[in-house]
């Protein structure tokens, strides 16, 4: 009998013996030539060591009884190994769930409740009619804005290697005899593949990179999922509200090439770059659509009615051949595709058109007008059918993505803003302005901004920051005019804290073109959108935005863009900061009071929710969490950012890719027309639960030995050498954590396997209230229960403990250099732990953490043999690096090779995991 995957006992308790039947199979399947692949291509010693591995025993000891009697190439054979099982189970699981919503939807039962059709079957039975719901349609504005964050380890190269073999999965399941062999074969050499392919980069990648990287979503997923999403919701949609229409409620942004918040390798050409590429794939995806639509149309004159304007198109079309003369759709096509070739060359593309070129299009709405005489042609003469298809969705398509493909934002650091308006002051003889108070600052922005009169001379030699953000801004301005208006929308302030972080960002675009005053009054083409992320700026954005709201022209300039105002929070400096339990209530806290200040001041808000692929940085599911987003707070209008590894688990493939935008839409129309379906929080209760858990929380990171604790005992320094993203991992120094970035911070945490980010301070916190009254235990039950808000939370926490291995994260201590304070700090930690994991069982009434989770349980018994002898050999690597041990290696162990191997864990280990940045 082949082996099993993952020790026979363990993840049986978790298995639905018959929904999961065909997991079983793949996993047996993917297990078996892996471990055939893996014989071929090991020593006897490695294969060995994956044999025990699979049969169940302590990880523990069988990588520390192996290591010493491994080479430097078996160790990297075997931590290869490791990592594969852990990815083919990643496969296995991913297809399995896209496997069981098709069968879902094929039996017709009833809707899931995060479904587009779940939801408004809910807002049928509320009573909703097609006005109101239209209404809110017509105001519905959802965004999955990608960034360049990197916690995605794994290359393009493996992920399109593990694409392959879902395919291969798909077509395995329904073959038999010859074919089933043959695909079986198919299997072991994708499988060959990805083992004789290197999963981590030998090179640091670029912010280029970067952008090819996020553009090729597009190719891979978007382009197919976006439009066929939008068929399937407006015939949804159709068949309960008949008389209603979807409108383009859901787009895909991005950061990638405009994001310059600690990345000094992102300017102007970086910005012009990542459109020229944007454009570069959309308008290949134009020409192919066409082209594929050519070949549907050979409808002839001779056998249906054409409307005149479509007449006319053919009749001015490039294409000449006698035996098309009688294709009115295909002239008109061939028109159409000579057009589009035309407007690429604006763009500086060379894309070349067998109908050769015609007069470009001026903007994305002239070639969308073509398009719908098309489709309004075949809909009013009989041919229907033809204009639902391919034709419809190249309209949606077009409607969604314009010419740019995806609109980028801005990003900077408020303090880089500030220094540029200095540098132009300076220049200008006005006042010093980083000397100045925040009440003088406002008075001489102000004062600026109220005038036409210009600061910025192309004729002065400014500081090279200066002038390097000058031009990003003068390359923006360019770009709206050149790809349209709305390819840049968004300039974000990271680290904002004052009414004159907001103003300064407006004097720098006034003097780069984007703000214009006219009449007196502000006109901006740009959102300006401050980031509040620190505990105390979530605190302190109320009266923020309270008297800036009330500023005349500030006013005047929001009058401009149609009244709304977009607000970024950023979920993971704030748990940084603060910790979970404070990160999430000062969140809460700060939406739900931003609702009330911007009724009193009638300006309409969007928020941007700035999460991670970690619960630490406000990760978990994201139809739960817009749901538990306070009453109010959504208003029809989402943005999200997403990040690292979450970007290719959810868009790596159309299918998911369209299950995921879905969830986005059904969550953010719920949470609009049905928002009060859920406890609110009780204020007082949450307060105490905060202050207690931000209390204990600070008194870890601040204790003297913490710091040092962390450095020693997690891979942060290896982290910081990955070649993963363009940004460095600190902003400064890795010796002070106010400077380490989020990610990394929650990166190492995640490795180490103690991911405190996410639950520290909790059990304390909760013994805290219960001791104070005990009442609170009841108070605090029905809150896991009614609360959005505090399940989520709830939720959220429990995937973080499942995760967490207090016999694994121990052994890290011993790398410590003053083991005595190390011990004090651990000791810490394990208690909180404890605590923490003893509460959340308490208030979900559960016996063990999980027990409503039986996907991740039975995700996670399958991949824990690997996953924990990746963190074995980990840790041993890093003693060894470190000088902790010694394994007297002579064959070329030298510090670049014991870095290189512990990056392959490093890697191993966040696959393994998943959702870890």
């Amino acid at each position: 009998m082949a082996k099993q995957l993952s020790p026979s006992k363990a993840p049986n308790e978790f298995l639905d013996q018959e929904k999961d039947l065909p997991l079983i199979a793949d996993t047996e399947l993917l297990g078996r030539i892996l471990l055939d692949v893996l014989k071929e291509q090991t020593s006897p010693i490695v294969a060995d060591t994956i044999d025990q591995l699979i049969a169940g025993g302590n990880p523990e000891h069988i990588i520390k009884d192996a290591l010493p009697k491994l080479n430097s190439r078996q160790i990297e054979n075997l931590i290869r190994a490791c990592s594969l099982f852990a990815q083919v189970l990643n496969i296995a699981e991913d297809h399995h769930h896209a496997r069981r919503r098709q069968i879902h939807e094929q039996l017709e039962s009833t809707p899931s409740p995060s479904s587009f059709a779940g939801v408004l079957g809910e807002i049928e039975e509320k009573g909703i009619n097609p006005t109101q719901l239209q209404k809110q349609l017509d105001k519905l504005s959802i965004s999955a804005v990608m960034t360049a964050h990197p916690t995605e380890v794994q290359r393009q190269s493996v992920l399109k290697l593990h694409r392959q073999i879902r395919a291969l999965l798909t077509e395995h399941q329904h073959a038999i005899g010859y074919q089933k062999h043959r695909l079986t074969e198919q299997i072991k050499t994708v499988l060959l593949s990805l083992w004789q392919t290197n999963e981590t980069r030998h090179f640091k990648i670029n912010v280029s990179d970067e952008i090819t990287n996020g553009v090729a979503y597009f190719d891979l997923s978007f382009f197919q999922a976006i439009p066929k999403l939008y068929a399937r919701l407006s015939h949804q949609l159709s068949e309960r509200y008949p008389h209603t229409t979807l409108p383009d409620v859901i787009r895909i942004g991005g950061w990638i090439g405009g994001d310059r918040d600690g990345n000094p390798f992102v300017d102007a050409d970086t910005l012009r770059h990542a459109f020229k590429r944007q454009s570069a794939a959309l308008f290949y995806y134009y020409r192919d659509q066409l082209g594929e639509l050519y070949q549907e149309l050979p409808l002839s004159i001779r056998r249906v009615k054409v409307n005149d304007d479509v007449l006319e198109m053919a009749a001015n079309s490039p294409e000449k051949l006698l035996s098309r003369a009688e294709e009115p759709y295909r002239l008109a096509v061939a028109l159409i595709s000579a057009r589009i070739v035309a407007t690429s060359h604006r763009f500086d593309l060379n894309y070349g058109c067998r109908f050769g070129v015609a007069d470009a299009y001026q903007d994305s709405a002239e070639f969308l007008a073509d398009l719908e005489k098309l489709h309004r042609s075949l809909t009013q003469n009989g041919s229907e059918y033809l204009a639902q298809g391919r034709l419809q969705d190249l309209m949606r398509a077009v409607s969604v993505f314009g010419f740019y493909l995806m609109p980028l934002d801005l990003r900077q650091h408020a303090q880089v803003h500030a220094e540029t308006v200095h540098d132009l002051f300076k220049h200008a003889d006005l006042e010093d302005y980083l000397s100045l108070s925040e009440p003088a600052r406002q008075r001489v922005l102000l004062r600026e901004l109220a005038t036409a009169r210009p600061l910025y001379s192309q004729y002065v030699e400014y500081d090279a920051q200066t002038t390097k953000e000058l031009n990003i801004f003068l390359a923006a301005a360019d770009i709206k005019n050149r790809y349209g208006e709305t390819a840049i929308s968004q300039s974000i302030i990271s680290n904002c804290e004052t009414i004159s972080d907001m103003l300064a960002l407006a004097l720098i675009m006034k003097e780069t073109g984007l703000l214009h005053i006219e009449n007196g009054s502000p006109k901006s083409r740009l959102n300006i959108v401050p980031l509040f992320e620190t505990i105390e700026a979530l605190q302190n954005c109320i009266g923020v935005m309270d008297e800036l709201l009330g500023k005349p022209w500030y006013q005047s300039l929001l009058k401009s863009r149609d009244n709304t105002q977009e607000i970024m929070l950023g979920y993971s400096d704030s748990n940084k900061d603060g910790g979970y339990v404070t990160s999430q209530w000062s969140l809460y806290q700060a939406e739900e009071k931003l609702v009330q200040i911007f009724a009193k001041h009638q300006v309409q808000m969007r928020l941007f929710h700035g999460r991670g692929g970690s619960v630490g940085r406000g990760g978990g599911p994201s139809f739960e969490a817009i749901l538990a987003q306070p009453a109010g707070s959504v208003a029809g209008q989402i943005r999200i950012t997403e990040q690292g590894e979450v970007i290719t688990a959810k868009y790596a493939e159309a299918n998911n890719a369209e299950h995921n935008l879905e969830v986005l839409v059904a969550a953010t129309l719920k949470a609009t027309i049905l928002p009060n379906a859920t406890m609110t929080p009780d204020f007082e209760l949450m307060s105490h639960l905060s202050e207690s858990a931000f209390t204990h929380y600070r008194a870890l990171i601040e204790h003297p030995a913490f710091i040092d604790y962390f450095l020693q005992t997690s891979p942060i320094t290896e982290i910081a050498t990955l070649n993963i993203g363009s940004r460095p991992a600190s902003r400064k120094t890795l010796a002070r954590i106010q400077d380490l970035r989020a990610i990394p911070w929650v990166f190492s945490w995640m490795q180490n396997r103690l991911m405190l980010p996410a639950w520290y301070g909790f059990g304390t916190a909760i013994e805290t209230l219960i001791q104070a009254d005990d009442g609170n235990l009841a108070k605090l039950k029905a809150h896991a229960k009614d609360s959005a808000f505090f399940y989520a939370m709830l939720s959220n926490m429990e995937q973080v403990l499942a995760k967490t291995d207090l016999s694994i994260a121990k052994t890290y201590v011993e790398l410590a250099e003053d083991k005595a304070s190390a011990d004090v700090i651990y000791a810490m930690i394990e208690a909180e732990y404890t605590r923490s994991k003893n509460a959340l069982l308490q208030l979900t009434e559960q016996d063990t953490v999980l027990t409503g989770n039986r996907s991740l349980a039975r995700s996670l018994a399958l991949r824990l043999p690997y996953l924990n002898a990746l963190n074995w050999l980990q840790v041993l690597l890093l003693k060894e690096r470190r000088g902790e041990q010694s394994l007297d290696r002579t064959d070329g162990f030298d510090d670049d090779r014991l870095l290189q191997l512990i990056h392959l864990t490093i890697n191993g280990v966040a696959q393994g995991l998943r959702n870890t940045g």
